[in-house]
């Protein structure tokens, strides 16, 4: 949607843009914003092109989940970051980050409807998924949205199940499927390439005593993906692509340390450290595994290398992939002073 208003792709909850006011409103977690998402999102996305608004998500962090059972934070498809990008890439607005805490948690679902929809943003229409719940005990229904709707004058949609022969696409499907190293499986649920992002870090320079020097980055330690060898394609801060092959692990060969996303970047030289990457997991190619000898990881990493090339050379990236390398610069200059 092209609105002759500034654009902000990304913004706290506690600084509302003035321009995001009388929007329509998505609703949910949206964690890995996957194909049933996407459904919500375009749904949110023609109901403001019909009342020529713009088009805003209201999403929350840390993933509620995570808020009720810190001592078991689950396994996050997309943080606030890659999200906003994924929001932004499918042409809606913007993206309005809600900490999600105690008194949120505690917060009545009537007070939600003229607190946060009516008082705060002024909503013009409401648009959630069929399971979303809010407020205290989870009150807030999509029937009771609904009606609140009816009360207060705002419109509602709710989206029915998005499915496919597995049944509802869901974020536990995907996260199943990356614990497993199916990165295909996970992949067509999303609708695009499922990426990290973080900070390049010094490491133990070993990798380029192989010949084979790594961009290193450390991801949260919620991350249940499987430990193996993967073909990716690193995006840095500045929008350049480079294809890659990415070891995701402990390194037992070596020290069996904490894990690691090591990632060999194919015809590239140049110093990355320091500097912000998003990288997408386009195939997986092995597991992990130890080895004898540092010349017999050499000559695996030699066969990794090349099944990596034609597995990339194969398996070009979707129409989304694109968007989201776009849009990724500009999201990622935006989040550095928001503290998410």
């Amino acid at each position: 949607m092209q609105l002759s208003v500034e654009t902000q792709h990304i913004a706290r909850f506690d600084a509302v843009p003035a321009a995001w006011r009388g929007a329509v409103v998505a609703i949910g977690n949206f964690d890995g914003v996957h194909s049933g998402h996407q459904a919500v999102l375009k749904a949110a996305e023609a109901e403001a092109e019909h009342l020529g608004v713009r088009c805003i998500v209201l999403t929350f962090e840390p993933h509620p989940r995570t808020f009720f059972a810190p001592a078991k934070p689950v396994f996050r498809l997309t943080p606030a970051t890659i999200k906003a990008a994924l929001i932004a890439a499918l042409d809606l607005n913007g993206t309005l980050v809600m900490t999600f805490d105690g008194d949120v948690a505690g917060m009545e679902a009537e007070n939600f409807v003229t607190g946060i929809l009516l008082e705060k943003l002024a909503a013009r229409h409401v648009v959630t998924g069929y399971d979303f719940h809010f407020g205290h005990n989870r009150r807030g229904t999509p029937k009771f949205l609904q009606e609140s709707g009816l009360m207060h004058g705002f419109g509602v949609t709710v989206v029915a199940e998005h499915g496919d022969e597995g049944g509802a696409v869901s974020s536990s499907r995907i996260r199943q499927a990356l614990g497993e190293g199916d990165i295909h499986h996970a992949n067509s649920l999303l609708g695009w390439s499922w990426s990290v992002a973080g900070e390049v870090l010094h490491g133990d320079k070993r990798g380029r005593d192989l010949g084979y020097p790594t961009a290193n980055m450390a991801l949260s330690p919620d991350t249940a993906l499987r430990h193996g060898i993967y073909a990716v394609r690193f995006v840095r801060a500045s929008g350049e692509v480079h294809d890659g092959v990415a070891s995701f692990g402990r390194r037992p060969t070596f020290d069996n340390g904490r894990p690691l996303l090591e990632t060999f970047l194919f015809d590239f030289e140049a110093d990355l450290y320091g500097q912000a990457a998003l990288v997408s997991f386009v195939g997986w190619i092995r597991p992990e595994q130890a080895f004898a000898s540092p010349q017999a990881l050499i000559a695996q990493m030699d066969r990794d290398s090349a099944a990596a090339r034609a597995l990339l050379a194969k398996t070009p990236p979707t129409p989304l992939d694109r968007k989201i390398v776009e849009i990724w610069p500009s999201v990622l200059a935006e989040t550095r002073n928001l503290d998410l």
